[in-house]
């Protein structure tokens, strides 16, 4: 089942809690966005790019955001996320998502965010630092810029 993730660098486990779910009985549209961002700053923290983007005062804003539901999910389930960045431009990346259900055993749901890169010193975009290119670069084993 692992190997429905191996393209995704970075993962993390998230164990569904009954609060998610909605009166239909699956976990609600809105919370998919959540196992993202948590999955995000995961991948953010295992590239260095926290430390890195705090050093230069370039930060990423999401930009926008979608996600793909391929099967519902219904507590109790563990779901793994998995993250990787599919391509970088000027002053901005594109990640990628997937969500593996362990009760099911597939991938539940994809999703792709559009991240800008924010210089919070000038107040506008800013290009991706090469040193931000080269971590993600590093951290998914291929080149991507």
């Amino acid at each position: 089942m692992a190997n429905l993730l191996e393209a995704y660098p970075v993962s993390k486990e998230i164990e569904v809690a009954w609060g998610e779910m909605d009166a239909y009985g699956h976990v609600n549209n809105a919370v998919y966005f959540r196992y993202f961002e948590t999955t995000r700053i995961r991948y953010l923290e295992q590239a260095g790019l926290i430390e890195l983007m705090a050093a230069t005062n370039v930060g990423p804003i999401l930009s926008e955001t979608k996600a793909r539901f391929k099967a519902p999910v219904t507590f109790p389930d563990k779901l793994t996320v998995g993250a990787r960045v599919s391509a970088i431009t000027g002053d901005r990346f594109t990640m990628q998502y997937a969500i593996l259900s362990e009760k099911s055993g597939r991938i539940v749901t994809e999703g792709e965010a559009l991240i800008v890169c924010f210089d919070y010193n000038q107040g506008c975009k800013a290009a991706v630092p090469q040193l931000v290119i080269d971590a993600i670069e590093n951290l998914e084993g291929r080149k991507l810029a």
